[in-house]
């Protein structure tokens, strides 16, 4: 009987530790959640707490703006349009009255100086980026050329090349694209002049282009801080060359 009794009473003690711990527990719990309803009332209540006490405005004889239906504007639409037209390069563009043919094939801007034909020439633009129309149709060439030209320019670069190959593997080993590109180019509002490249940079198959200084009020603060930092590409110590008239369409 002696032996029964010590064994309950061992049992109680246990239960009673437990129920302790799980009251102890309990507790700790209502207190997080206390805390944590609190810290939400107190941001919910952030303004109100930071700006004091206020007084709400009663507004009398409030007239409700009524809602002026706008005719939709066919924004895309539009823009595909636009794009067809900037990409309508024609291949019976005479080109021939617009070219320098001193030493080598060269074009600029009208009101554009000598200047800026010699320095491209010479190498003092640095080349940004480039485009290969090797193995490419008329029709790919032209889309792949106008494409290439309105792109960099739009990222503010301000000098390109394009090979436009020597013809060597044509039929009668003369060039097929070199013609269509020059007229290319020269319908190309964003060209501001270009010149037949030096021979480290591919002769006779290829044209280093000078392109407009891009726009920067129209473009979103990202892209004009890119733009910024990629027209670093004029000679150093001088500034970029600004054509005195309009550039053609």
């Amino acid at each position: 009987m002696p032996h029964m009794k010590v064994h309950a009473l061992a049992d109680l003690k246990t239960l009673q530790r437990a129920m302790a711990a799980r009251a102890a527990r309990e507790a700790a719990e209502r207190e997080a959640a206390r805390a944590a309803q609190q810290q939400r009332e107190r941001e919910h209540r952030l303004f109100e707490l930071a700006v004091g006490p206020v007084q709400p405005i009663v507004c009398k004889g409030r007239i409700a703006p009524r809602p002026v239906a706008v005719e939709p504007l066919p924004v895309q639409r539009l823009r595909d349009e636009a794009s067809v037209m900037r990409e309508a390069l024609s291949d019976d563009f005479d080109v021939e009255t617009l070219l320098h043919t001193d030493d080598l094939l060269s074009y600029r801007l009208p009101g554009l100086g000598a200047d800026v034909v010699r320095k491209l020439r010479e190498g003092r633009w640095s080349i940004q980026r480039q485009i290969d129309l090797h193995g490419l149709r008329i029709d790919e060439a032209r889309e792949a050329l106008g494409g290439f030209v309105r792109e960099s320019h739009q990222l503010g670069l301000r000098c390109v090349r394009v090979v436009h190959g020597k013809g060597l593997g044509s039929p009668g080993r003369a060039p097929v694209l070199k013609g269509r590109v020059l007229r290319w180019l020269v319908q190309k509002s964003e060209v501001m002049a270009f010149v037949q490249a030096r021979p480290a940079e591919g002769g006779a198959g290829a044209l280093v282009v000078l392109l407009q200084p891009v726009r920067q009020a129209h473009l979103p603060p990202r892209l004009a801080l890119s733009a910024s930092a990629r027209a670093g590409a004029a000679p150093a110590g001088e500034t970029a060359p600004t054509p005195t008239s309009p550039a053609r369409a």
